[in-house]
């Protein structure tokens, strides 16, 4: 049901695109016949939301793959770097929840680890809604930003680190079991805001899987059944997105290609000193517009990415 529902949805859209580009031709054969300028602007302005329409349309063909429509998991982890890579965390978290806004999708702070002094060490998201993952993957990676430090008092010139994960939001059904006996799960209490309640109950859930080493903690609701469920969700995302990894790492291999993972794959470069540049080192793409990036204006990087890089997942 949820794949129809999504076909449904391109095919609606499909045919809403034709209705307008319709009125729009007819619109154009009305500005020939009359001198009026204010019915040029009219056809200007809904030629370029049609463009902008059409490309948003071709766009989601690039989306394939069996979870591209699905909700995501992103995951920010600050890097080496202690307070200084912390609070860069914490302007990419930002940067995600304000993207997520601007595209009408849902988000959910599953877990969050505050840094000591400023910023997050590492933040669990969920963000719903269709094709949520399908964007979202092309920001898998190492970010880097450069600036001076508002940490330093002698204002010099840093550089942090912090590595982004994406993972897709499965059913339960789906082609993945998890043995219970794989699982070691441990309860204990909240810690930071709350309240009273979360800090004197042993509401929060740490969840390892014994195979591979994952770990998922969860303490932000009250429910320490809420908690389990939010980790298990997790976990399953993580277990898939390790499935796709594996899966796409033997197809390199067979293609005879080179395969590096982990801290080595830096993908986005943010600088704010002694210029301003954010740059995409996959793609080429870049902008001096470094607050409109922080501020959630990524279409650019994602698409840019989608167009050159398809993959199927």
């Amino acid at each position: 049901m949820a794949r129809l529902n999504g076909l449904s949805a391109t095919v609606q859209a499909a045919d809403a695109l034709t209705a307008r580009i319709t009125d729009l031709d007819e619109l154009i054969q009305l500005s020939q016949s009359e001198d009026d300028e204010s019915l040029l602007a009219d056809v200007a302005a809904e030629a370029g939301s049609v463009s902008r329409a059409v490309e948003k349309l071709d766009l989601e063909v690039l989306l394939a793959g069996d979870y591209a429509e699905n909700d995501a998991i992103l995951s920010v982890h600050a890097g080496a770097g202690g307070t200084e890579s912390q609070d860069w965390a914490q302007m990419l978290m930002r940067m995600y929840l304000r993207w997520a806004e601007d595209h009408k999708y849902e988000t959910t702070i599953i877990s969050m680890s505050e840094g000591e002094e400023a910023g997050i060490k590492s933040v669990d998201l969920e963000i719903k809604g269709r094709f949520a993952y399908g964007y979202l993957r092309a920001e898998r990676g190492v970010h880097r930003l450069v600036r001076l430090s508002p940490f330093d008092s002698a204002h010099r010139r840093h550089t942090s680190f912090a590595l982004v994960e994406v993972m897709p939001v499965t059913e339960e059904d789906e082609d993945l079991e998890i043995n219970p006996d794989d699982l070691r799960i441990d309860t204990y209490r909240s810690t930071g805001a709350g309240g009273q309640h979360v800090n004197k109950t042993e509401s929060a859930v740490r969840i390892t899987h014994l195979p591979t080493g994952i770990v998922v903690t969860c303490q932000n609701e009250r429910s320490q059944i809420q908690n389990r469920e939010l980790a298990m969700r997790v976990l399953r995302s993580r277990l898939i997105e390790r499935q796709i990894e594996e899966r796409q790492a033997e197809q390199a291999r067979l293609k005879g290609e080179h395969v590096e993972a982990g801290w080595g794959n830096q993908i986005r470069s943010y600088v704010l000193h002694p210029y301003n540049m954010v740059k995409d080192l996959r793609t080429n793409v870049e902008t001096s517009n470094t607050q409109g990036v922080l501020n959630g204006d990524l279409d650019q990087f994602i698409e840019a990415y989608l167009r050159s890089v398809p993959e199927s997942v």
